[in-house]
């Protein structure tokens, strides 16, 4: 038997971008001249050794510190400064090539020669990169020519010649400066933003310090093992916490660097950014102005706590953000979205519920939503013996007594964008809805399996269930989906599940080293869970019984798309017994919702964009003809305005005209929303309906295990 313990289980989001996070969220403030060449510090050789020490002896694979790792590091490294291949030379690549097979070798000496050696070689070419970029924007752009922009150059050869970079160089800027010509900048401006943009971002890589190098390199050393591991240095292991907090008040989104960006990772349930419904992850920012009327200053290539300390601000007062929504095509239209700074109201956070009722064939019917943000939990209040705390699981159950005191039918547990939370409470909230039994099993590095159990007798609810997920629903939310599905307890809808499947752990390194000196901390995978049916949750997640297009699946989102992630597998089943539920009933659910969706309009549309996004994503270029990329545009408009005045017709609404797109973006939040369509949450409203029917002629009674 297992015991259960009060873990938390990080958003899966969150810990899969981590690696990047701790690069960019709170560097140290050290003043370094472009000229200077970095240096490892006195501790940084004895803080590479016990990290190479504590990996290969506790991480969860066993893998040995060799050259398998020595490559994973080296790619990753050469990834962190520059995965798009703009600014090393291939003679530069010839030269650090020799380190590849050797990096495992220098971790364990505790040389960390060839970090810096990268490092000191970027910076020149940094330097080098924005003298040309401010020499070319003194000639202006020609943008009659058909040029075409590659956005993605990963897979491309890395350029052999100053004058080949060159030419890439001349693409970008005419990119970047053709992007702000369509948002409605004059020349004049567009060179000025463009020279700021690229003064600001050598700035930030000229602020860099040795601690955060070797941060850097030791990071890469972590995530070849796995991307939830990594190193935190003492500066941002002690600041870490403020970091998260910094990096959310004000709007409530989570917030990080990628390339020049800042990057919206999550949305925190109950903040201004969730009220909007037009801030989304992946979304990214790429200007900031303060008020109604305040200039929109650019922030691309700008620090992450800079970005942060002009997002945040007093109670009350307005800021707007110009964003890159994720769904958008290369080089398509920003938005602004206003938003009121705000504190996250926590209420917001905790589970909800709601009634439908609607007709089905001409029978009335009436269903439960309970939509359910995050796994929470006041620990606090249940340490001081305080009944009916509030958490997770004893909100629903009040919920769900409402709904049965409502005579709903069924009911639909949304967990759309649920990053997780605590482990405990994804378990108690499966025991609501089954008799007690297993839930999750936990694997530890040693091979010892764990199964935590809810161990209520009493089930709440047994009524006809389904479960909403998406591609952001993650850790606790799929321990959750996954013992529902396998109990067969009810319908899993939605889109495969993120696939955070392990469990990490933060060790001290001075605890390994009698010192005074503070030496960061290892964050380290050292379990994995598992289902009760055998299979893992990590890397695959949860695949619903019936799924629904997303356009998720096209970005680049979720545990596969992690580099050197862990894989699937599978272990023992636990003991248990499945309810089956759903089985019988699965080919007729599929076959109604099919039909309802091929003749949905929100469906086709869905459809529609994910086509779209799929063929934008694999053209890999973009055009740089301004008449093309403004018809575009124009076109994209007109089918957005197109499909708003559709809904609203549906609604007895005015149509808008056209030009009043923007405007909108600056009304309240009701208004906007009275556009806007969750096509997903009707239709599981629907399959919920046809479910209660096939099972109406028989009484649910669920066995006993």
């Amino acid at each position: 038997m297992g015991k259960r313990t009060q873990s938390f289980l990080s958003s899966g989001k969150n810990t899969s971008v981590l690696l990047v996070m701790f690069i960019s969220l709170l560097l140290s403030y050290s003043q370094a001249s472009a000229l200077v060449t970095l240096e490892p510090e006195t501790q940084h050789p004895r803080s590479a050794q016990i990290l190479t020490g504590i990996f290969g002896r506790m991480h969860y694979e066993k893998m040995a510190v060799d050259d398998t790792i020595s490559t994973h590091q080296y790619e990753l490294y050469l990834g962190m400064w520059d995965h798009n291949k703009s600014f090393f030379l291939q003679s530069d690549i010839d030269r650090f090539d020799r380190f590849k097979l050797q990096l495992d070798d220098y971790v364990k000496q505790g040389n960390l020669d060839p970090a810096y050696f990268i490092f000191n070689t970027f910076v020149k070419r940094v330097e080098e990169r924005v003298q040309f970029a401010n020499e070319t924007l003194n000639t202006p752009f020609d943008f009659d020519k058909r040029d075409i922009y590659p956005m993605e150059r990963d897979k491309a050869p890395w350029a052999t010649s100053n004058e080949e970079l060159d030419t890439f160089w001349r693409k970008r800027l005419k990119y970047e400066a053709l992007s702000l010509k369509l948002t409605g900048k004059e020349p004049g401006e567009i060179t000025k933003t463009l020279r700021k943009r690229y003064r600001n971002f050598q700035r930030r890589i000229e602020e860099y310090s040795s601690e955060d190098v070797f941060q850097v390199f030791m990071t890469c050393f972590a995530a070849g093992f796995d991307p939830h591991s990594g190193y935190m240095s003492p500066f941002n292991s002690e600041n870490f916490g403020i970091s998260m907090s910094l990096s959310f008040q004000g709007i409530g989104a989570q917030l990080m660097s990628e390339d020049d960006y800042t990057k919206v990772v999550n949305i925190i349930p109950g903040g201004p950014a969730d009220f909007s419904k037009e801030l989304w992850p992946n979304d990214k920012i790429s200007a900031v102005g303060q008020g109604n009327e305040g200039e929109l200053e650019d922030v691309i290539g700008m620090r992450l706590d800079d970005v942060v300390k002009k997002i945040r601000g007093k109670k009350g007062s307005v800021v707007r953000l110009e964003v890159i929504p994720a769904d958008a095509p290369p080089g398509g239209k920003t938005k602004v979205v206003r938003l009121v700074r705000d504190e996250v109201v926590l209420t917001e956070r905790e589970a909800k519920a709601d009634t439908v009722e609607f007709d089905v064939e001409g029978q009335p019917q009436k269903l439960g939503v309970i939509k359910i943000p995050s796994f929470y939990a006041d620990y606090e209040a249940q340490r001081k013996g305080i009944k009916d705390f509030r958490s997770t699981s004893n909100d629903v159950r009040r919920l769900i007594e409402d709904l049965k005191s409502a005579e709903v039918e069924g009911i639909v547990i949304d967990l759309r964008r649920n990053s997780g939370g605590f482990l405990s409470e994804s378990i108690n909230l499966t025991g609501l809805f089954i008799d007690q039994g297993p839930v999750v099993q936990t694997r530890r590095m040693d091979g010892r399996v764990e199964v935590e159990k809810d161990r209520n007798p009493i089930v709440e609810y047994d009524g006809p269930l389904v479960v909403l997920v998406d591609r952001l629903s993650a850790s606790a939310s799929e321990i959750f989906a996954a013992a529902i599905q396998d109990y067969g307890r009810g319908i899993v809808l939605g889109a495969q599940t993120f696939g955070k499947g392990t469990v990490q752990t933060l060790l001290p390194l001075d605890r390994y080293l009698r010192t005074n000196v503070d030496l960061g901390q290892a964050r380290l995978t050292m379990a994995k869970f598992y289902r009760i049916a055998g299979g893992s949750t990590q890397n695959k997640g949860v695949i619903p019984d019936v799924l629904f297009p997303s356009i998720y699946n096209e970005m680049d989102i979720g545990e596969s798309k992690e580099r050197f992630a862990l894989l699937y597998d599978t272990i023992k089943p636990a003991d248990f017994e499945q309810y089956d539920l759903v089985g019988p009933y699965l080919t007729e659910l599929l076959k109604k919702s099919n039909m309802r969706r091929n003749h949905n309009l929100e469906f086709t549309w869905l459809n529609e964009d994910i086509e779209k996004y799929r063929i934008d994503k694999e053209k890999g270029g973009i055009s740089l003809n301004e008449t093309i990329r403004r018809k575009e545009q124009d076109e994209r408009d007109s089918e957005i305005l197109t499909r708003k005045n559709i809904r609203r017709a549906a609604k007895g609404l005015a149509p808008l005209e056209k030009g009043e797109l923007e405007e909108r973006d600056d009304d309240t939040t009701a208004a906007r929303q009275q556009d806007a369509a969750d096509p997903w949450l009707d239709e599981a409203q629907l399959i919920l309906a046809d479910y209660v029917r096939l099972l109406s002629p028989q009484l649910i009674s669920l066995p006993r295990n």
